[in-house]
C-alpha cells in the first residue's frame, strides 16, 4: 500500500491554508511595525473618531487570516470524517475520524455548559470569556482523549508493541504485513518500531491520571495547614511558615530529582512521606464535614463514617499498598512521582492560602461569624475559604500545568515512571536521540505537552478574568 498523504483528497485546500498562514505572519509583522506610529483622531461633532490607520488595517488582516486558517483546519477535520476510505481521508482526516468520540464529547460538554451556564456559577461564567473557552476546549480535548484512549477507543496499536519494519518510519507509512493490525502508522514509528500516535494517546492518560490528582492532594495539604496558620497566627504560623520556606529554599527541579532517585527510593523515605501527606485529605474532609454539620449530629456521624471508611481504605491502598480488598494497585514508581509532586507543590499552596486568609480574616463578615459564636474551623472553611476561591482556582489550573511540565522533565531524564511508559517526557527522551534525522517521534509528544500546558494557562486566564467580576 502507498503511504498516506497528510490531507488526502482535500489537498486542493493546501494552497489556501498555506497562503492564509503566510498572510497571518506578514500581518503580524506589519501590526508590530505600524504600532510605533501614532493614532490619528478626527473630531466629528462632539465625538472623537479614530481613523482607519495602517495599524488598524493590519489588525483586521491578522484577525481574518487567523479565522480563515481555523476554518480551513475545520474543513480538514470535518471533511476527513465524512470522506470514505483511509487513503482519501489522509493522515489528518483519519486521525480526526479516530478522535470522533472526543469531538462528540466536546460538543455535548459545550452545548450543556452554554445552555445552563447561568446556573453553574464561576464555571458557567467561563463561557463568557473567549480565552477561557479556548483553554477549556484544549484541556477537555486531552481529558477526553486520555479517557477514551484508556478505554481503547482511539489507539490503533498497542503502544508497547513493536512491528517489524516500522522502525523510524515517517507518518502515514503502511505496514508491510498488517494481518489483524491497523494497516498504517498514522504518525510514524519510533526508534523501537512502536506507533507514535498510539503512544501519544496513551501518554495523555499517564499525564491526566497524575497531574490533577497530585495537585488536588497538594491543595488539601496547603489549605489544611495554611488556614490555621493565618487564622491563629503566633507560634503556629511561625513554625509552619518556617517549614514551608525551608522546603522552598531548595530548587524545585533539584528537589524533585532527589526524591525520585533510586538511592532515596530504596531507603523507603517516599513511602513514609506518602503516609504523612496522604492523611491530610482525610483530615481535611473530616474537619470540613464536622464543621458544617456540627449542629446535626446524626447526619454528621453518617457522613463522617462514610468518609473515614472510604478514606482509610484508599489511604491503605495508595500509601501502604495494603488494600484489604485487593482492588487498588498503586505501582511503587507511580507512588514516588505522586509523592514528589505533592511535596514540592504543598509549600507554595500553603503560602498562597495563608496570604489570602490573612487578608480575608479582617473582613466584617468574618467578625460577624465570630460574633454569632461560629467555631474557628467553620469560619475558616465556610467563610474564608469560599471567598478565596477565585485565586485558588486559577492557581490550581496553573499548577496542573507546572506539574505536567515537571512530569515531562522527569520522564525526559528517565526518572519516576517506568522506562517503557508512553508518558510524553519518556517519549520525547526516546525520540531526541535521532532528532535531526527523524523528528516526528519527539515532535508529536512535545507539541502535545505544549498544547496541554497552553490550554491550562488560557483556562486559568479565563477563570481569573471572570473571578475578578464576582
Amino acid at each position: 500500500m502507498e503511504p498516506l498523504t497528510w490531507t488526502g483528497s482535500l489537498s486542493f485546500l493546501n494552497p489556501v491554508f498555506l497562503g492564509l498562514w503566510a498572510l497571518l505572519g506578514v500581518a503580524v509583522i506589519a501590526q508590530i511595525v505600524t504600532s510605533f506610529f501614532g493614532t490619528e483622531v478626527d473630531v466629528v461633532g462632539d465625538q472623537l473618531v479614530v481613523k482607519k490607520t495602517p495599524n488598524a488595517l493590519a489588525g483586521m488582516a491578522v484577525k481574518w487570516s487567523f479565522f480563515g486558517a481555523m476554518l480551513v483546519t475545520l474543513a480538514y477535520l470535518i471533511g476527513g470524517i465524512l470522506i470514505p476510505g483511509i487513503e482519501a481521508k489522509g493522515i489528518i482526516g483519519t486521525i480526526s475520524t479516530r478522535l470522533l468520540p472526543v469531538w462528540i464529547a466536546l460538543a455535548l460538554t459545550f452545548a450543556l455548559s452554554i445552555t445552563f451556564k447561568r446556573k453553574l456559577g464561576l464555571y458557567g461564567k467561563l463561557f463568557d470569556s473567549i480565552i477561557g473557552m479556548i483553554g477549556f476546549a484544549i484541556v477537555m480535548f486531552w481529558v477526553f482523549t486520555a479517557v477514551f484512549g484508556a478505554m481503547g477507543e482511539i489507539v490503533t496499536h498497542d503502544p508497547l508493541a513493536q512491528v517489524s519494519g516500522m522502525k523510524n518510519k515517517v507518518p502515514g507509512t503502511a505496514l508491510s504485513n498488517p494481518e489483524d493490525l491497523y494497516p498504517y502508522y498514522l504518525l510514524g514509528g519510533d526508534n523501537l518500531a512502536r506507533d507514535v500516535f498510539s503512544r501519544m494517546v496513551k501518554g495523555s492518560w499517564e499525564v491526566i491520571k497524575i497531574a490533577p490528582f497530585a495537585t488536588l492532594f497538594a491543595f488539601m495539604v496547603g489549605i489544611t495547614l495554611g488556614l490555621p496558620a493565618a487564622y491563629y497566627g503566633g507560634k503556629l504560623d511561625t513554625f509552619l511558615t518556617f517549614l514551608a520556606n525551608l522546603i522552598l529554599a531548595f530548587p524545585v527541579i533539584l528537589l524533585f530529582y532527589l526524591l525520585v532517585t533510586p538511592e532515596i527510593v530504596l531507603t523507603g523515605i517516599p513511602v513514609y512521606m506518602a503516609a504523612v501527606l496522604f492523611i491530610f485529605p482525610i483530615i481535611f474532609m473530616v474537619i470540613l464535614i464536622n464543621s458544617r454539620f456540627y449542629v446535626q449530629p446524626t447526619k454528621r456521624n453518617i457522613y463522617l463514617a462514610i468518609t473515614l471508611i472510604i478514606g482509610l481504605w484508599l489511604y491503605a491502598g495508595i500509601a501502604w499498598n495494603a488494600d484489604p480488598l485487593g482492588i487498588i494497585d498503586f505501582p511503587p514508581n507511580l507512588l514516588v512521582v505522586f509523592v514528589s509532586v505533592v511535596f514540592v507543590n504543598s509549600p507554595t499552596v500553603f503560602r498562597i492560602v495563608r496570604g489570602l486568609a490573612l487578608d480575608i480574616k479582617t473582613r466584617d463578615y468574618v467578625a460577624a461569624g465570630q460574633t454569632r459564636g461560629e467555631g474557628p474551623w467553620y469560619i475558616m472553611l465556610w467563610e474564608i475559604l469560599p471567598n478565596a476561591r477565585g485565586p485558588l482556582i486559577v492557581d490550581f489550573c496553573l499548577r496542573i500545568g507546572y506539574t505536567t511540565i515537571l512530569l515531562g522533565t522527569l520522564g525526559f531524564f528517565g526518572l519516576g515512571l517506568s522506562p517503557e511508559s508512553p508518558d510524553w517526557g519518556s517519549t520525547i527522551n526516546d525520540g531526541r536521540k535521532l532528532l535531526s534525522i527523524y523528528p516526528h517521534p519527539a515532535l508529536v509528544p512535545a507539541l502535545s505537552l505544549m498544547s496541554l500546558v497552553l490550554g491550562l494557562n488560557l483556562l486559568a486566564d479565563g477563570l481569573r478574568e471572570e473571578s475578578l467580576r464576582d
